[in-house]
């Protein structure tokens, strides 16, 4: 029998041929390289629009009736809910640091007048201290005038004159407030000096430490009487007519004696600061310190005293200028 004759393998034809027969690919068709439609064009389409109408009115009247669909609708905002945070977020932070500017421009606008408020206030509280210690100054001089006063006038000092010649201040009252030559003047702590001329607004006062004053004083505490002199030195008096057995030692206070009546007996002028005995003079060399403050007060009380003697003014200081000095002006 003949043996059936066997056909070669695919590949080994190839190999043996050496060519490579083309693979042949289907060209696409136009049905496949188009996007297909979401919805199919066709007599379906209406059909198609009218089911899913009715089935979203459906769900609705369930949802609203039955509240089918609540547990759903809680799911999806839950799942939705961190989307809707990161889409919110920027929009937060944005307003956020918006707000934060304009706290801080804010803020910084009210420290500057909390600031400028705060200055002003501390000025107005330095003009009421200033004020309540001069309402105290004035109380203490008041307060210090002693029993025999019939009135007093404060009156403030416009002209200080201290030199070793001539220690004088000029006050801003004068003879139509009553002022008149002679008149004494204190302050808080003690006797400052008094008037030698009266002009219509203003009076010229001499201090007791002028070199022209002289004021009758006694030692407080012995009664020891004597003259105080001014050194032309606004702390210093001199009194040079104690003999040497007088009692009178440092500290002791120099009060006015009543002579002279200028001032009353009793009233504290001066302390005594230093005693010189030497026993190859008569007399003995003692200093004292006046407890006015001639040089640190800005007002002195005009006192009327009970004894006081009223000295007239010379003829030509009696009749007033033809025009009156303003307020506070020299004579």
């Amino acid at each position: 029998m003949r043996r059936p004759r066997r056909r070669p393998h695919p590949r080994a034809v190839r190999r043996a041929s050496g060519a490579v027969r083309p693979r042949l690919e289907a060209p696409l068709s136009s049905h496949e390289s188009e996007p297909r439609p979401l919805l199919l064009g066709g007599p379906a389409l209406g059909l198609r629009l009218i089911v899913l109408a009715a089935m979203a009115a459906g769900l609705m009247v369930a949802d609203h009736r039955q509240h089918h669909l609540a547990a759903i609708r809680d799911a999806i905002a839950t799942l939705a809910y961190p989307i809707q945070w990161a889409l919110s977020a920027p929009v937060q932070a944005w307003d956020a640091m918006r707000e934060s500017f304009a706290t801080r421009t804010r803020v910084e606008a009210e420290n500057v007048k909390l600031a400028s408020d705060n200055l002003v206030l501390r000025l107005k509280l330095l003009r009421f201290e200033s004020l309540e210690q001069e309402n105290r100054r004035l109380r203490a001089v008041r307060e210090s005038s002693p029993r025999a006063v019939q009135r007093t006038l404060v009156a403030e000092i416009l002209r200080v004159d201290l030199d070793p010649y001539r220690q004088r201040v000029l006050v801003n009252q004068g003879a139509r407030a009553g002022v008149f030559r002679g008149q004494a003047a204190i302050d808080a702590n003690g006797i400052f000096g008094q008037v030698t001329r009266a002009g219509p607004v203003s009076a010229e006062i001499i201090l007791i430490t002028d070199p022209e004053h002289a004021i009758p004083v006694q030692v407080n505490r012995t009664g020891a009487r004597s003259i105080a002199l001014g050194t032309g030195r606004s702390g210093l008096l001199s009194l040079p007519y104690l003999p040497q057995n007088t009692d009178v030692i440092v500290g002791d206070l120099l009060v006015s004696s009543g002579l002279g009546g200028v001032y009353p007996p009793g009233y504290p002028a001066a302390k005594v600061t230093s005693v010189v005995r030497d026993p190859a003079q008569p007399l003995l060399a003692v200093e004292a310190e006046p407890l006015a403050g001639l040089d640190r007060v800005p007002e002195v009380l005009l006192v009327w005293f009970d004894n006081a003697i009223v000295e007239p003014e010379p003829e030509q200081e009696d009749q007033p200028p033809a025009t009156a000095p303003p307020p506070g002006a020299a004579p």
